[in-house]
């Protein structure tokens, strides 16, 4: 029965994260968002593109997407397996939406969300240094990528202080390892100094990117 509620949740967590939140809102500003600045569809993109309120609704419900993939899996009474492939999973259909040709966004915040339940001090504690690295740097990405390596960090103390399943952390490993593989593009441009940073507008032809049809590969 638990191998059931297992596969169950990476299901209803893959299809939790492959709601095409930034997708939709460019549609609601009848554009399409794939097309702008990286190409993505995270709140990132969305702030470059279309500005803070639709960003910080994009945003939110990319967070909400994770928090309810690992919340289904506990309610349907899936082990911590479950939970964790839930929440594996919330990032992989954010960041591969099978509505969406596979691309979507980035990962972090429906890593965000699936960690704040699988441990909330972890998502607490951390969250605001990330957003502070992001507030000074200016880089989005910077902060993604720092709250990328402090999450399994926190949550490998946490472990190890018998406080979460071994579950947990690997799951936290993983969300981690496709969160920076994502940012492959991003670390390329911040080590040759070319990032954008937070503010900098994206448009139709910010670099030649958004000339790629909706599946193809933007950093390219």
């Amino acid at each position: 029965m638990d191998w059931v509620l297992i596969g169950i949740s990476a299901v209803a967590g893959y299809l939790l994260g492959s709601f095409p939140t930034g997708y939709l809102m460019g549609r609601i500003h009848r554009i399409d968002i794939r097309r702008f600045g990286s190409g993505r569809t995270g709140g990132t993109n969305v702030l470059r593109t279309l500005g803070w309120l639709p960003a910080l609704i994009t945003a939110a419900t990319d967070v909400l997407k994770g928090m309810a993939a690992v919340w289904l899996a506990r309610t349907l009474g899936a082990p911590s397996a479950g939970h964790a492939m839930a929440a594996v999973c919330a990032v992989l259909g954010h960041n591969y939406t099978f509505t969406l040709k596979f691309r979507g966004g980035a990962g972090v915040a429906p890593m965000v969300g699936a960690t704040a339940l699988l441990s909330f001090p972890v998502a607490a504690y951390l969250l605001p240094v990330g957003l502070a690295v992001m507030a000074i740097s200016r880089y989005a990405s910077l902060g993604s990528l720092t709250l990328s390596v402090l999450f399994p960090l926190g949550i490998a103390v946490q472990w190890a202080g018998h406080r979460v399943p071994h579950a947990y952390l690997a799951a936290s490993l993983i969300m981690s390892l496709v969160v920076i593989l994502a940012h492959r593009p991003n670390i390329r441009r911040l080590l040759s100094g070319t990032e954008r940073k937070i503010g900098q507008r994206a448009t139709p032809n910010d670099a030649g990117e958004s000339l790629a049809p909706p599946g193809a590969d933007p950093t390219r």
